[in-house]
This record gives C-alpha cells, structure tokens and sequence, in this order.
C-alpha cells in the first residue's frame, strides 16, 4: 500500500506544481521502483577435453605407472601414436560470466614410469578451493610424513646394511685370520712331518749303510775265516804230502827190493820154482 501511495504522489508531482506556483519539494527517495530490464539468457559452461584440477594435478609424482596416472587423472586427451611415451591432457571451456579455461599438461615417461611432468600450461587453470586446500594440506602433512618414515626407514636400512657389511667384513677378517692361523698350522705340521719322514728316512738310510757295512764286514769275516780254512786245509795238505813223501822214501828201498825180487821171478823160468 506504502509503495502504490509513493507511485501515485510521484505521477501527480508535475500536476500539483502547474497548479501551485510553490510546492514543497520532497525529500529524496531510494529508487524503490523494480528493474524493468529484460532478463538476460543462462548459458552454461561449455567443456571440451580432459577436466582437471590443480588438486588433482599436484598429486602427480615421477615414478607412478601408466596405470595409476591413470586412475588419478583420467585417461589422456591424445596419445600421439608416434611418441606413445608422451600423454596430453587438453581443456578448452567456455564459460558463463567468468574467464574461459585454456591448459594443457603434458607428461612423459620413459619404461612406462613417470619421468617428466609439464605444468607449464595450466596457468588458467582455477585455483584450488579452500576444502581443496585443506585436503591438500592434509595430504600434503601425510606425505611428508611417508617420506619422513620412508628416509627414516632408509637411514635404518642404510645404517643396517652398514653393519651388516661390518659384521661381514669383521667375519671375512676372523674368517681369513683363521684360515692364515690354520694354514700356518699345517704348514708348520707339514715341515714337522717332513722333518719326521727325513729323519726316518736318513734313519732307514743309515741303518741300510750299517747293515751293508755289517754285511760287508761279515762277508770279510766269512772270506778271511775261509781264506784261513783253505790255509790250514793247505797247509795240512802240505804236512800230509811230506808225511806221504817221507813215507815213501822209507818205503821206497824195500818196495825197490820187492820190485827187482818180482823183476827176477819173472826172469827166473817157472819151472825153477819147483827146484827151489
């Protein structure tokens, strides 16, 4: 009713004042009148390619597979078939009431791994929104934390490996020194039983030389005894032979006698014997 009462004093304003050489002139007033433009059309945002985001994109690490690049971001808008190693993701959006989106990412990998990743052209990109942020904030504190437990991790495994490699090179040296003090051992046994077989076998030596000098000296002593048998046989041989001589020089005459008596019988006629 308010608002109808203002309307009519306005119209009747210019009336009023033709009538009346002087009118007390109204305060100002808000412009409580509608706007009585024609409403503009909607036109809705017009997206063509790969929709990403920097919250998405920051999430990218070198080293991710194919498949998990994937997974994170979409497949890619084209894959040049003669350089399968290159993805690109390219988003052209036309949009209502804001500055359109032009970006491209690139990313490269070498043995289906991430190896290079090109923000460069996402520069229009929207940026991240304040959950966004917080997510990212949240993720961002996780991932440190991983890569805190994983150097954490890798220095206990580097400082494991290094006593590991110790202990190894301390067991290598006890090894080798035990194995020096062992060869010492034989070696030193070997000599010892070198030094044993040499004595045995100048032992078995001398012994060989004392039983061919006992052999020898026996072998004289049996020489010299025969040569002293044979002495007194021939000597004995001798004392028989001038025993024999001796005899028959004494009994040479009478086998003489007996010998010219045989020589005479012979002579003698046989019938003499019986004369005589």
């Amino acid at each position: 009713m308010n608002k109808l009462t203002l309307v009519v004093l306005s119209l009747s304003l210019p009336f009023l004042s033709a009538c009346t050489p002087s009118m007390p002139t109204l305060p100002d007033m808000p412009n409580l009148l509608p706007d009585m433009s024609l409403p503009t059309l909607y036109k809705d945002d017009v997206q063509q390619g790969s929709v990403l985001t920097r919250f998405k994109i920051n999430q990218l690490r070198v080293g991710m597979s194919k498949a998990q690049v994937q997974d994170l971001i979409g497949s890619p808008s084209i894959i040049d078939p003669f350089h399968s190693n290159q993805w690109d993701y390219i988003n052209h959006t036309t949009r209502h009431e804001r500055s359109d989106i032009h970006y491209r990412l690139a990313l490269k990998f070498t043995q289906d791994k991430l190896a290079t990743i090109d923000s460069s052209g996402i520069v229009s990109l929207d940026k991240m929104t304040d959950k966004e942020k917080a997510l990212e904030e949240k993720r961002l504190i996780v991932e440190k934390a991983k890569i805190e437990t994983e150097r954490q991790a890798k220095i206990k495994a580097e400082k494991l490996k290094k006593a590991q490699a110790a202990k190894r090179i301390k067991d290598e040296k006890l090894a080798a020194e035990k194995l020096a003090v062992e060869k010492l051992a034989a070696e030193k046994l070997a000599v010892e039983k070198l030094a044993i077989a040499n004595a045995q076998e100048a032992k078995r030596i001398e012994d060989e030389k004392l039983a061919i000098e006992k052999a020898k000296a026996q072998v004289k002593a049996a020489a010299e005894a025969e040569a002293l048998k044979n002495s007194i046989i021939l000597e004995q041989a001798k004392q028989q032979e001038i025993e024999a001589l001796k005899v028959i020089k004494t009994q040479q005459p009478k086998q003489e006698t007996l010998i010219k008596k045989e020589q005479q019988s012979i002579k003698t006629p046989w019938y003499k014997f019986w004369l005589d």
